[in-house]
């Protein structure tokens, strides 16, 4: 239920900023908005005495309008009728002049929006993805206002033969400034600043320089990011990074009763400082060293030297054998690993809101760059996602905490802004084209061109939607059949 809610409430809200902004714009320009709907979409009522199709009946049904209302105070000239319904992917504002008119507009009507300049029109189109850029930049700065608690920038064991690796980190380093090479170095505040310039730096082919404080001393070194040519953000590419998450002490925690590691003789609270003569440095890497201890189908018994209450000992643990997703992996039945160190990454008013307008630039940037390299072959089809994949991300933000799910909503006010500007007829960026078009030649897109375009731009939109959708649903199969 909580997804299903988070889902709707993330899709709602982002979608009434984009048509608000399309709205407000309008009002200013002294177009007469006749319609402005929320979770709705004007499809015609189907007429009494006359067959309609099934899917005319069905998209009116889902998509028509539960609550309407027309107030008596609006803006001079105004006298527009409010909706709202229940399909949450839908909303719309309907100008006067676009009702599909064939005829020329009269120029003494006054509020059409044919009537406007080329330039009021890109104004008007153009304001409902700059509201979804607005909104990101202020999630953003009220997130840096307010406080995040973040994990710190301390470096956990690399893994084997990655390009952390190759770069010589062993484990333990913290991440005091970083930049891309040939860029000058910013200071670093958290681990999620240094995961999200890697994951750049690995989609984009450009390495990325750390500087480092290991036991007091400064170092620098270069993650050699360029040389994966990574086509796909997904756990691979994280494991060719190298960094898969924030230093953590690798301790015991709970132990589950007749498990392995309470055969063992495993406690809570128990240090481990070696496995089978491998110095261990983080529990990553005890959790990968676990998972790997299994030969023949069996857990492989190795000398644990560990630390309790001050004292060193050595004990011989066994993982069980268990088969997940049709691999044998190593378990103890224990949880492994303290909660990493964390920092509460908080700024002032305009250093908050500076921050908020680089990280919204520096995800819109970084879509574009994803779309291009989809469009080119670059990057694999697979990293589209679809509402399934947005709906689960959406109920995880959302039980995690409020400030998760602020950054959600930033994330993917974002995505809708990005992509509404893509130069697709349909969408807005389409329209924008056909503006910048009237104003170089002095001539608007004729009619039977506007209609090449319009079902060009349904077609690419479809198959995207159906590829995106089609992801989500190989992704569940993986889940849930290996």
């Amino acid at each position: 239920m909580l997804t299903l809610v988070a889902f709707v409430v993330a899709l709602g809200l982002l979608i009434a900023i984009h048509e608000y902004g399309h709205y407000r714009v309008a009002v200013a320009c002294g177009v007469k908005v006749q319609r402005f709907g929320i979770a709705t979409f004007p499809v015609p009522e189907p007429e009494e005495g006359k067959k309609a199709s099934f899917g005319h009946r069905l998209a009116y049904a889902v998509t028509k309008p539960v609550i309407e209302w027309q107030p008596r105070r609006q803006h001079r000239g105004q006298a527009t009728v409010f909706a709202i319904g229940l399909f949450p992917l839908a909303g719309y504002v309907q100008m006067l002049g676009q009702n599909g008119e064939k005829e020329p507009p009269s120029k003494e009507v006054a509020g059409d929006f044919r009537n406007t300049s080329v330039l009021q029109r890109t104004a008007i189109v153009a304001a409902g993805p700059a509201a979804n850029l607005l909104l990101a930049i202020f999630l953003y700065s009220v997130l840096n206002w307010y406080g995040v608690e973040e994990p710190k920038p301390i470096l956990g064991k690399p893994v084997a033969g990655s390009v952390a690796q190759q770069a010589g980190l062993s484990g333990g380093e913290v991440v005091t400034a970083a930049a891309f090479d040939g860029s000058a170095l910013e200071p670093v505040e958290s681990f999620d600043e240094v995961r999200w310039m890697l994951t750049r730096g690995a989609l984009d082919g450009r390495d990325v320089r750390l500087a480092l404080s290991v036991n007091g001393r400064a170092s620098e070194t270069v993650m050699r990011l360029s040389a994966l040519r990574a086509r796909e953000a997904d756990e691979k590419l994280n494991r060719e990074i190298g960094v898969l998450g924030p230093w953590t002490q690798p301790v015991i925690g709970d132990v589950i009763k007749g498990g392995a590691g309470e055969r063992a003789g495993l406690r809570k609270g128990d240090v481990i400082r070696a496995v089978g003569g491998v110095e261990v440095v983080d529990a990553q890497q005890l959790r990968e060293m676990i998972r790997l201890s299994v030969a023949g189908g069996k857990g492989l018994s190795q000398p644990w030297r560990i630390e309790r209450g001050g004292m060193a000992s050595t004990l011989d643990v066994q993982p069980d054998a268990v088969v997940d997703a049709g691999k044998a992996t190593g378990r103890i039945e224990a949880y492994v690993g303290s909660p990493p160190a964390m920092v509460l990454v908080h700024r002032g008013f305009l250093a908050g809101l500076s921050k908020g307008a680089v990280r919204t630039w520096e995800m819109s940037t970084f879509t574009l760059r994803m779309i291009g390299k989809m469009v080119i072959g670059d990057l694999s089809l697979k990293s589209l996602s679809g509402p399934i994949t947005i709906a689960e991300y959406a109920g995880k933000s959302a039980s995690v905490g409020l400030t998760y799910y602020l950054q959600f909503l930033a994330v993917l006010s974002v995505s809708l802004g990005v992509l509404n500007l893509l130069p697709v007829p349909m969408l807005d960026g389409g329209h924008l084209m056909y503006y910048l078009w009237e104003g170089a030649t002095g001539r608007s897109v004729s009619d039977v061109w506007m209609e090449y375009l319009q079902r060009a731009g349904m077609a690419v939109l479809l198959v995207t939607m159906s590829v995106a959708l089609f992801n989500d649903v190989a992704r569940q199969v993986t889940r849930f059949f290996g």
